[in-house]
């Protein structure tokens, strides 16, 4: 099964990927790990080249989670509005499956469902798992 988990370094995010560990078996399993930067219209050369390095860390931390219980897996960075960036990697990568945070690190989508999940749900042309946040131990 081919699997994109979206994550944005929040702590639903990173149930999202605990989640999909304990859901998927590894051998059967390709995950992509894509983190959306939405551009900011003014920003320094010093905060870009800042969340290049943390969008680096992001992804790289939960592909080595992924690596070391067994999954293959690939990981990108795009730029742009992370709705319609997620579809449309999925559509290219020929998802199966999204998986998602519930809420991410918006102020005002946490008081939604999370623009992003709800947007994806409704627009992807695979199936879509919304992971809210839980203990580590859940």
């Amino acid at each position: 099964m081919r699997v994109l988990v979206a994550i944005d370094g929040s702590e639903s995010s990173e149930a999202a990927v605990r989640v999909l560990t304990r859901q998927m078996r590894p051998d059967t399993t390709e995950v992509y790990v894509l983190h959306v930067v939405e551009p900011a219209f003014t920003m320094s050369d010093a905060a870009l080249a800042e969340i290049e390095r943390r969008s680096g860390q992001i992804v790289g931390d939960a592909a080595t989670l992924l690596r070391d219980k067994g999954f293959k897996v690939t990981t990108g960075v795009e730029d742009g509005d992370a709705r319609s960036r997620i579809i449309d990697v999925a559509d290219a990568w020929k998802a199966e499956l999204i998986v998602v945070a519930s809420h991410g690190r918006k102020g005002l989508d946490r008081f939604l469902m999370g623009s992003v999940s709800e947007a994806v749900a409704r627009h992807a042309h695979c199936s879509v798992q919304i992971v809210r946040s839980q203990p580590e131990s859940a």
